[in-house]
């Protein structure tokens, strides 16, 4: 994801001279295309209009306004700039018109002013750029440790079952050791039983032959006289 999401950025950001109407005035400048959001491409452009240029900007409908803020790259003298940010399908456009108090900068007019100013719209967006993928390559790593502990998760899940294999395996035997157990007193049992019965069969004919014998005594002593 972050290799097509790097390959999917211009490789340049070129800078071209567009003219555009504010107010209902047209006023010539210079325009850069940035593929990325328009809320944070705004965002990070008011901050570099109050930080970088070290002044305050009026904002009206979405047009910045600086007056005589100095821009030394630019200008020795203060300048006067009006800037807008717009949302296009392919991503985000940052304009800027540049009134150098004697003249408004022109590709063909100013070609001094216009190569410096046009190195601050394509720093802004390399810098934008840098910033979308340091966040990428935060996501990513991110991402990374958490494929790295699911991968770990799931060994750890597969050691467990193994575990409980070998704890059915010795659990299997020691059921078949008391199945074996078991059969071995149940023959005992058994055993025990048919030499009971012939213990019966014994005491029984030891009635009969008693029964025999006293009737014997009983005879001889009847015929006592």
């Amino acid at each position: 994801m972050l290799l097509l999401s790097v390959t999917g950025y211009a490789q340049k950001s070129p800078v071209d001279e567009t003219d555009m109407a504010i107010k209902g005035i047209p006023r010539k400048g210079q325009r850069v295309t940035i593929q990325l959001d328009s809320k944070r491409v705004d965002d990070s452009w008011q901050k570099m209009l109050s930080e970088k240029f070290g002044g305050k900007f009026k904002s009206d409908k979405g047009v910045y306004t600086m007056d005589g803020v100095v821009i030394e790259d630019i200008s020795k003298t203060p300048i006067r700039v009006i800037s807008k940010v717009d949302a296009t399908p392919t991503g985000t456009t940052v304009w800027w018109s540049i009134d150098l108090g004697n003249a408004y900068l022109s590709k063909d007019a100013t070609p001094v002013q216009w190569k410096s100013s046009e190195k601050y719209l394509k720093d802004f967006a390399r810098m934008l750029y840098r910033e979308d993928l340091a966040v990428q390559v935060s996501e990513a790593e991110k991402a990374l440790v958490s494929s790295q502990n699911n991968h770990m998760a799931v060994i750890n899940k597969a050691d467990a079952i193994k575990k409980d294999i070998e704890k059915n395996k010795l659990k299997k035997q020691e059921i078949q050791q008391q199945l074996a157990q078991n059969a071995a007193e149940l023959l005992q049992y058994n055993n025990l039983i048919d030499s009971n019965l012939k213990e019966q069969e014994a005491a029984r004919a030891d009635i009969v032959n008693m029964r025999v014998a006293l009737e014997a005594v009983k005879e001889r002593m009847n015929k006592i006289e």
